[in-house]
């Protein structure tokens, strides 16, 4: 198989692939698996080792539903070989974990990956809203995730799976991303992604059960299987040299339907700011 080595445009759409791919699980706006298709690679590097390191930083909410943000550190770390990578990965918006591309050329790729969670999804002592509810504890997940991808436009999908345990169930994402270069060192980006969660999902992170009522006050509630977020980001990112990119992203979340319903929801709308500087060698 073919595969290009890397240019300024490759290295470019893979360095702000990791600052989402963080900054989407950190922010838990239930859209964890999606934004890895608002930075799609174009191009692939050769097969050779090829390693990358990063700082980022962005405003999210503190957990999701909720009206207050907090600023959360984004270090960034890639180490890929051949068809295996393990660190951010960023075509499945794993912020850390480990896996293979099955199928990859500059048009499609398939692969998997393993990945754990770095700090919990929530705890209760993020808002005063939660006291009396359980932390939702770190898990492990299995995730397998596919793209199409051409000078203008990417599709992603992914789909992923609780494995450790932990009642996190299954989630289902799938993003477009428009991408325009104005210049050869600036690369803008946009485009809208949906979110579905299964009820187990749902229900850890938007549910509230009769003996969480009686220990926190809020309403019993039982989310079913469904949507459980809508996005739309937009992003630029400016290559300064063939090793060193700069970026930034906006993205804005809308919680719909079950989850948007929830007592634990104070926000429906929600909004994610971030800004990185990655290096790759």
């Amino acid at each position: 198989m073919a595969i290009r080595k890397t240019g300024v445009r490759g290295t470019c759409f893979a360095s702000i692939a990791m600052l989402l791919s963080a900054a989407a699980v950190h922010a838990a706006t239930g859209s964890a698996p999606a934004a890895a298709a608002t930075t799609t690679p174009q191009d692939l590097p050769d097969d050779g080792l090829h390693y990358s390191l990063g700082f980022g930083a962005f405003v999210a909410p503190k957990y999701s539903g909720s009206s207050d943000n907090h600023v959360v550190p984004a270090p960034l770390f890639g180490v890929r070989y051949d068809r295996y990578f393990i660190g951010t990965v960023p075509d499945a918006n794993v912020p850390f974990g480990v896996g293979a591309y099955l199928y990859r050329d500059n048009t499609v790729r398939v692969g998997v990956a393993v990945s754990a969670d770095l700090v919990k999804p929530r705890k209760s002592s993020d808002d005063a809203r939660l006291t009396g509810m359980p932390d939702i504890e770190r898990t492990a997940r299995a995730t397998l995730f596919a793209s199409y991808n051409l000078d203008w436009v990417s599709v992603v999908g992914a789909a992923t799976q609780d494995i450790g345990g932990k009642d996190q169930g299954a989630t289902a994402t799938l993003d477009l991303l428009g991408k325009y270069r104005p210049t050869e060192q600036l690369t803008l980006t946009a485009g809208p992604g949906v979110t579905w969660g299964s009820s187990q999902n749902n229900q850890t992170f938007y549910g509230v059960t009769a003996e969480d009522s009686a220990h926190s006050g809020l309403a019993e509630y039982t989310p079913g299987s469904g949507l459980a977020a809508i996005r739309f980001s937009v992003g630029a990112m400016y290559q300064l040299d063939k090793r060193w990119t700069l970026g930034a992203r906006i993205g804005a979340t809308h919680l719909p339907g079950d989850v948007g319903d929830s007592p634990i929801v104070e926000k429906k709308n929600q909004m994610t700011y971030g800004v990185f500087t990655n290096y790759s060698f």
